[in-house]
């Protein structure tokens, strides 16, 4: 029997939550992560809900059963690289979900970004974490790469919660 596995869905522009509301209707167990973010307005500020990555949606599915994911309106196709259909493993979404949850500020980047030092958290919700930091602007920020769709998550820690390992 085919081994199920978290394969990785490009969406049409703005449509992530209805994919997966659509593939969900149908069966499909689906992983959208969201983070919340301040929008200003002319004449206000609201914190809204967007995905943390645009444009992507993860479903756990057989692949023989792609083409019926891809039947859902608003799906594109299933990421490919280097020929083969982009899987991410169940440890990189425990990750982004151990991020999400923790509150911390957070930028998705799909950047190539040059290896710098490998880090690990020493204080704060993140402790135990292990990455590489950047500089980016005037911050310094932990680097945490999801390896299966060639993504990084980019968070702001104080420097004195990260400790550097070889």
């Amino acid at each position: 029997m085919e081994e199920l596995k978290w394969y990785v869905m490009y969406t049409t522009s703005r449509s992530e939550k209805k994919v997966a509301d659509r593939l969900k209707e149908r069966g499909f167990e689906v992983y959208l992560p969201m983070i919340e973010e301040l929008r200003q307005w002319s004449d206000r500020k609201k914190k809204v809900q967007k995905a943390m990555f645009n444009g992507y949606v993860f479903v756990k599915t057989k692949r023989n059963q792609l083409w019926e994911c891809l039947q859902v309106p608003g799906a594109v196709k299933f990421v490919h690289f280097s020929g083969h259909h982009a899987t991410i493993r169940e440890e990189d979404l425990d990750i982004i979900k151990r991020v999400i949850e923790t509150g911390v500020g957070v930028e998705s980047d799909g950047s190539t970004i040059d290896p710098g030092e490998n880090v690990k958290v020493i204080g704060g919700p993140l402790q135990h974490m292990t990455g590489e930091v950047i500089e980016k602007g005037n911050k310094d920020y932990f680097l945490i790469r999801i390896p299966g769709i060639y993504q990084n998550l980019l968070i702001s820690v104080p420097r004195k919660f990260l400790e550097v390992v070889n």
